[in-house]
C-alpha cells in the first residue's frame, strides 16, 4: 500500500509541485523491492478515474522521473550552492514542460495509426476479370462461359466438384496484409492463405494430369488423398509433392528461405528446373528449408505449433531476430516499420501473441526491448 506521505509526493511530481528533497525521497522509495507495481498500479487507478487516461505508460514515467534527479546526483560540488540553484531552477522548468507531455500523452486520447484495409481479389484468367471478395459478401463466381464455377461465404471460397473442361482454366487469389482466407478446390482440397499470399490454382483439374499449384507467400494444406493424381505445390524454385496430407508452405519473396512443415503425412520436397533433382521425404514434426543463396536444403526436426499459430491469428516467436519479427508484423497487421535503433537488429526475442491488436503487441516488445515508438499514418517509428 502506498503511504500517505508518499501518495502526497507522487501528486506533487504530477502537478510540477515536488522539491528536490521530495523528487530524492520519492526515487529512494522507488528503488525498494515491491515499490515499482505499487507506483504503476497507484497512478494507473487513480489518474485513470480522474482524467480517463486511455494509454499511460508508468514505467516511462519512473524513467523520466529517474533520469532527472541522477543528473542532479551528478552535480559538480564546486560551488554547489550557486550550482544546486540553478539546477533546482532546471529542474523546476523540466518538469513544467514533462507535466505538459505528461497531460498530452498520457491524459489525452492517444495517436493511432490510419489503418488502410485491402480488399482480397479473386483473377478469372479467361476474361481477366477481378472479383473483389469483403468478408461479409455472399456471391457466386461465375466462370467466362457464364457458368457458376464457385461460390463465396464470407471468407472461405468453395469451388464446385462438377465443374469439366477439356484444358486447364486458371484462377489466382490474391490475400493482402492484414488478411487470411480459406479456399476450396474442385478436388475438396483445402487452402489457407495467410496474409500477403497468392494462389494460382485450375478451376477443375484434368484426370490423368498432376493438380498442381502456384504459391506465392505462405499458405497451409489439407490435400484430399488421390494417388492417381499428386498434388504439387509450387514455391519458387521448390517443388512440395504429396498424395494426401497436411503442412504448411512459406514462400515470401523476402525471406531467406522456403520452408515447408509437415503436420500429417509425408512430402517430397525438391528443387525444380533441375535435371537431377535434390529432393528430401519429410516426416511429420519435420521442416525443409531451402536457402535462396546457398541453394541448400536443410532438415530438421521442429516444434510444429509457431509455424501454424497464424490459422487462428496467434503469433508465436522463439529466438526470433527482430528484422524477422518486424516482416511478421507488417504481414499480419497492414503496417509499416521504420526501425531507427540500429541495435536492435542485432537481437532476438521470445514471444507469445494470442488476440491482441497492434498496439498491445508493440507496447510489449517496447517494453522488452526497451525502445520508443512514435505512429505516422501506417508507419510505426521505432527509435532509441
Amino acid at each position: 500500500m502506498v503511504s500517505k506521505e508518499i501518495e502526497n509526493i507522487i501528486v506533487k511530481y504530477f502537478t510540477n509541485q515536488a522539491s528536490l528533497s521530495e523528487l530524492d525521497q520519492l526515487n529512494q522509495w522507488l528503488k525498494a523491492p515491491g515499490h515499482g507495481p505499487l507506483f504503476d498500479n497507484y497512478v494507473k487507478t487513480n489518474y485513470a478515474i480522474n482524467h480517463t487516461i486511455k494509454e499511460y505508460n508508468a514505467m516511462q514515467t519512473k524513467k523520466h522521473l529517474l533520469d532527472v534527479i541522477s543528473k542532479d546526483k551528478k552535480a559538480e560540488k564546486v560551488f554547489k550552492i550557486k550550482r544546486i540553484a540553478f539546477r533546482y531552477a532546471a529542474v523546476l522548468i523540466l518538469f513544467l514542460g514533462l507535466g505538459y507531455v505528461l497531460m498530452q500523452g498520457f491524459f489525452s486520447t492517444p495517436k493511432t495509426l490510419e489503418l488502410v484495409e485491402e480488399q482480397i481479389e479473386l483473377l478469372l484468367e479467361n476474361d481477366k476479370a477481378v472479383v473483389v471478395m469483403n468478408k461479409d459478401d455472399v456471391q457466386e463466381i461465375i466462370g467466362s462461359d457464364g457458368k457458376v464455377i464457385g461460390t463465396q461465404r464470407g471468407d472461405k471460397l468453395v469451388y464446385n466438384t462438377d465443374v469439366v473442361d477439356g484444358k486447364l482454366i486458371y484462377n489466382t487469389l490474391s490475400v493482402p496484409y492484414g488478411k487470411r482466407f480459406e479456399l476450396k478446390l474442385s478436388d475438396g482440397t483445402v487452402v489457407t492463405l495467410n496474409a500477403g499470399s497468392s494462389l494460382k490454382y485450375p478451376v477443375n483439374f484434368i484426370s490423368g494430369q498432376n493438380r498442381q499449384v502456384f504459391l506465392k507467400g505462405e499458405a497451409f494444406f489439407n490435400v484430399t488423398k488421390d494417388e492417381n493424381h499428386p498434388f504439387i505445390v509450387n514455391a519458387n524454385n521448390i517443388d512440395v509433392k504429396v498424395l494426401g496430407t497436411k503442412f504448411n508452405v512459406s514462400s515470401y519473396s523476402e525471406d531467406e528461405n522456403i520452408s515447408t512443415v509437415l503436420v500429417e503425412g509425408s512430402v517430397d520436397v525438391s528443387r525444380n528446373g533441375t535435371q537431377n533433382k535434390e529432393s528430401v521425404i519429410l516426416k511429420p514434426g519435420f521442416k525443409a528449408a531451402w536457402n535462396k543463396y546457398s541453394n541448400a536444403i536443410d532438415v530438421e526436426q521442429v516444434d510444429v505449433e509457431p509455424h501454424v499459430a497464424w490459422l487462428d491469428g496467434r503469433l508465436i516467436l522463439h529466438e526470433v531476430a527482430f528484422t524477422d519479427i518486424l516482416k511478421k508484423l507488417e504481414r499480419q497487421y497492414n503496417v509499416s516499420f521504420i526501425n531507427k535503433d540500429k541495435k536492435l537488429e542485432q537481437r532476438y526475442f521470445t514471444a507469445k501473441f494470442d488476440t491482441e491488436d497492434i498496439y498491445e503487441v508493440l507496447e510489449s516488445l517496447s517494453t522488452s526491448g526497451n525502445f520508443e515508438y512514435e505512429f505516422n499514418k501506417d508507419s510505426i517509428i521505432i527509435n532509441p
